[in-house]
């Protein structure tokens, strides 16, 4: 399948300050006629009760010339962070809304998850392949299917060192984060099973939280 990538980095070039890089599994919009399933455990969670930090969660992992950072955007996971956290991502999601449902459309993409990738550049004119970014779940193996660029550098290919590629990667079907599993690149691979722990543990917190503060208004 060919992968749809919507190339508008400008509208993303505010996100980069609040996105780090790894899915959300979301209705798309009406236009694009399509029905994405739940990939994680029923909407039981309420919001404003989490306190994991963004780096609690992100996978990295380092190949020759970028580190990689892979960050899910699935509602049970984000609703697990910090309140201010939760907010950026949830409105980052909203305001891209309609670029990620044209690139769901374009693959034709009945479900879906989706992650925030970045690209982080180690030296000076790394390349990097948006393409080669795989997750290995239950025994599958997911391409991403789509592409959403935050950056303007994206399209470059190439990055300055210290410089980073932000996009909202599409994958088929739902990914369940809280179940051990890995992402690769070009050959080295990154484990999700500490961000597993912190997630169903803080999972709980969050709903003992919610039970003693029953009227803390939502953010």
């Amino acid at each position: 399948m060919t992968m749809a990538t919507t190339a508008d980095g400008g509208k993303g070039r505010w996100a980069l300050g609040a996105c780090l890089a790894l899915g959300l599994t979301i209705a798309c919009s009406p236009r694009a006629h399509l029905v994405a399933q739940a990939a994680s455990p029923p909407d039981t969670l309420p919001k404003g009760f989490g306190s994991l930090r963004r780096d609690d969660i992100v996978l990295r992992f380092t190949t020759g010339q970028v580190q990689l950072q892979i960050l899910p955007l699935d509602e049970q996971v984000i609703r697990l962070l910090a309140p201010d956290t939760y907010r950026s991502l949830a409105q980052l999601i909203e305001s891209r809304q309609s670029d990620i449902a044209d690139a769901a459309q374009r693959a034709s993409l009945s479900s879906y998850s989706l992650v925030l990738l970045t690209f982080y550049a180690l030296v000076p004119g790394a390349r990097f392949t948006p393409d080669d970014v795989q997750i290995q779940t239950g025994g599958r193996q997911l391409r991403p299917q789509g592409i959403v660029p935050l950056s303007p550098t994206w399209n470059t290919l190439q990055l300055d060192q210290k410089q980073q590629a932000v996009a909202i990667y599409l994958y088929a079907g739902g990914i369940s984060w809280f179940e051990d599993l890995s992402a690769s690149y070009q050959g080295p691979a990154g484990s999700w099973s500490r961000s597993v722990r912190l997630l169903q543990q803080e999972r709980a917190r969050v709903q003992a939280r919610a039970q003693s503060q029953p009227n803390l208004p939502n953010p």
